[in-house]
């Protein structure tokens, strides 16, 4: 879904203020450039502080003001939080999970599987919509917020577990039981009614099944406010989420408790909240992987609905970041970036999660910046806006492999996402960019690249197995990582050589694995094999690099396979970010990646414009100056970071200062700056 400009703004709550000043804030916005605003997803209490009983007062404040000062709106249904008075009527609103019962007072600590729950949700969005309807520069809406099950394990949960376990297998508890092995510790469930509670489950094959139906309870919910909201919407306004990642006190790899793209087909418009180190830490990473996701979700352009101003304790940007930061995620495919938040609020939980103001409400360093952000992209933004990219490369990622490392872990809790990031972060320092496809996406998407990287697949099907062995036969080059291919979609282990119906593809197998220790990859700076490792056995397969260790040194790491017009390599052990980057560079060479002779802190970004013109952003990622020559048809400065186009900086050819970009020119850019170049 196109947009017709960049949005730039943020979360706005004038119900969190201490003093009236809605005037002054808008004001301050507009000589900002910010251009939306995010509302109403935050206070069920204050738009119904009484069963029944509604007060919109600041509502129509924020959008009356908005509408005066020119300022778009997307407004959010605000059921991620519920009031006291629901829960003092239905007490068991507050969800029992894994861990037990919940109290009061969290948010995203509701039962969405609660029949009451969602009669007085569905009343709230309602009344909301009918509110908003008049309102004619509401140009969308986000569903909830950051939605996840909150881990429902209530009886209401449970209930719809089985009925959509009946439905799975026709009724046939034999092919249930056979499916999941329950006859280990006599787990047999002889009789529907017998169905245990899943809380003290030790069946991976169970337990996994019910994480991926929590899962489909997100997708459900989604889906099902999605369904109200449209029968309001204009056919010109937005649906959106605001998905999140996997955290690592920040985001981290994809949500392990949402299906991202299942979710998101209730969507017109993809949506994310990118959070991230920043300061001497900044690296871009974070909001490259998070970018890519969000621009699978739909095969499109997406919404950075929240990130971060000054944010959390010790992310505050150095000066000239917070415009780095902007133009990165513009980079990606980003057509939106939303700060959250406006104004620090001054009591709770979230009081030194700072926004773009401090705690005195006055213009600030963040403030100036993100005025002159607002400049440029109001300059600029037909350049920007709709930017598509072209990667050759894709990862494909799996929510059923991640589930299924929780319950078998690799060594030293070596985390699915770890594994994924490794690999993500290595052709990010590299410059190849890459597309994010899901297990779910349609197999015929493979074809599209020339490198296709699945790392930890543990969960396959015959069918995903076939299509990854016609993409090699086809001419595509394949990398695996260790833990792939090892059990069913119900994570029951396959009981032929491993990886399962791949050993002619990758032309090995294994059949024992272990614990690195002390291990080495000959020729290389040592140790540097960690958590997990497999003994590979080559047949018709190329050993790429073998084990340093006194005892396993004889067996395989590293493998490579030609296979009909492909090739594919196994990456037998988790290793060192310069090893996995060595592997990397040989596969693109084999696929026939052309790659950027810059490299990490350099980072390149390319896509093609509204304007059919090649755009290409490069970005200085630390506090050292870096220099790169140019190749590309010839192309003009479209903006700088420390100085404006005008000034034609950042290009250089024989000590002169150019406004056209030519093959062979010197790019310079100084510290956390970037540049921007389109294709004349």
């Amino acid at each position: 879904m196109k947009t017709d400009k960049l949005l730039f703004g943020a979360a706005y709550y004038d119900e969190y203020l201490p003093v009236d000043r809605i005037e002054t804030d808008m004001e301050m916005m507009k000589k900002a450039g910010m251009n939306v605003i995010r509302i109403a997803e935050s206070t069920w209490s204050t738009w119904e502080p009484q069963d029944n009983v509604f007060d919109f007062t600041h509502l129509h404040r924020m959008l009356t003001c908005s509408k005066k000062h020119g300022i778009q709106v997307i407004v959010g249904t605000p059921t991620y939080a519920v009031p006291t008075w629901l829960v003092r009527k239905y007490p068991d609103i507050i969800t029992e999970t894994h861990d037990g019962p919940g109290r009061y007072g969290h948010r995203q600590n509701m039962d969405i599987a609660h029949p009451m729950y969602l009669k007085h949700a569905e009343r709230i969005i309602r009344r909301l919509m009918e509110e908003v309807q008049a309102y004619d520069h509401v140009i969308g809406f986000q569903l909830d917020n950051e939605t996840k099950s909150y881990d429902t394990c209530s009886a209401y949960a449970q209930d719809k577990f089985i009925t959509y376990v009946r439905e799975l297998f026709h009724d046939d508890l034999d092919r249930l039981n056979e499916a999941w092995g329950l006859d280990y510790w006599s787990n047999r469930i002889n009789a529907w009614e017998d169905f245990p509670d899943v809380r003290g489950t030790i069946n991976g094959s169970l337990g996994a099944e019910y994480q991926k139906f929590q899962r489909k309870l997100v997708t459900d919910f989604l889906a099902w406010q999605g369904a109200i909201v449209a029968e309001y919407a204009r056919p010109e306004q937005f649906i959106t989420h605001n998905f999140d990642y996997g955290w690592h006190d920040y985001s981290f790899g994809i949500q392990p408790e949402v299906d991202q793209w299942e979710a998101a087909r209730s969507l017109t418009l993809a949506g994310c909240d990118i959070y991230h180190p920043s300061a001497q830490d900044l690296t871009g990473k974070e909001i490259s992987f998070g970018g890519a996701i969000a621009r699978s979700l739909k095969k499109d352009n997406y919404l950075v609905l929240e990130t971060e101003a000054q944010g959390n304790h010790g992310w505050l940007s150095y000066p000239g970041q917070l415009r780095l930061q902007a133009f990165s995620h513009l980079a990606n495919g980003a057509n939106c970036v939303e700060y959250w938040h406006w104004h620090s609020i001054h009591n709770a939980i979230e009081s030194y999660w700072k926004g773009v103001l401090s705690h005195n409400l006055k213009e600030n360093a963040t403030y100036r910046e993100a005025c002159r952000i607002g400049a440029d992209f109001s300059e600029y933004g037909t350049h920007l806006v709709n930017l598509k990219k072209h990667c050759q490369a894709a990862i494909l990622l799996d929510n059923e492999s991640l589930t299924a490392l929780q319950w078998f872990p690799t060594g030293g809790g070596l985390s699915y996402n770890e594994i994924f990031r490794r690999l993500y972060d290595a052709l990010y320092e590299m410059n190849v960019e890459c597309d994010i496809l899901s297990a779910e996406d349609d197999i015929d998407l493979y074809s599209q690249y020339k490198v296709l990287i699945a790392p930890a697949l543990y969960s396959v099907s015959d069918t995903m197995v076939e299509a990854l062995k016609r993409y090699v036969k086809a001419g595509g080059v394949l990398l695996a990582t260790f833990r792939t291919a090892v059990a069913d979609r119900m994570l029951k282990i396959y009981h032929d050589d491993l990886p399962h119906g791949l050993t002619d593809v990758f032309g090995m197998t294994y059949d024992q694995f272990t614990d690195a220790v002390q291990v080495g990859l000959k020729g290389e700076p040592n140790p540097c094999v960690h958590n997990w490792m497999e003994l590979l056995l080559p047949d018709t397969a190329e050993t790429l690099a073998f084990y340093d260790h006194p005892h396993w040194g004889d067996c395989a790491a590293i493998t490579g396979n030609h296979f009909g017009g492909g090739y594919a390599a196994y990456l037998g052990c988790y290793t060192d970010a310069d090893i996995v980057k060595k592997l990397l560079c040989f596969l693109c060479e084999k696929a026939g990646i052309a790659r950027e002779e810059a490299v990490w802190p350099l980072i390149v970004k390319r896509g093609t414009n509204g304007l059919q013109k090649e755009i290409t952003y490069y970005f200085n990622y630390s506090e050292k100056p870096q220099e790169t020559i140019y190749h590309g048809p010839d192309a003009r400065v479209l903006l700088s970071g420390h100085e404006s186009s005008e000034n034609n900086a950042g290009a250089s050819h024989e000590g002169k200062s150019l406004s056209v970009v030519q093959e062979g020119d010197r790019l310079s850019l100084s510290c956390w700056d970037f540049l921007i170049l389109e294709e004349v």
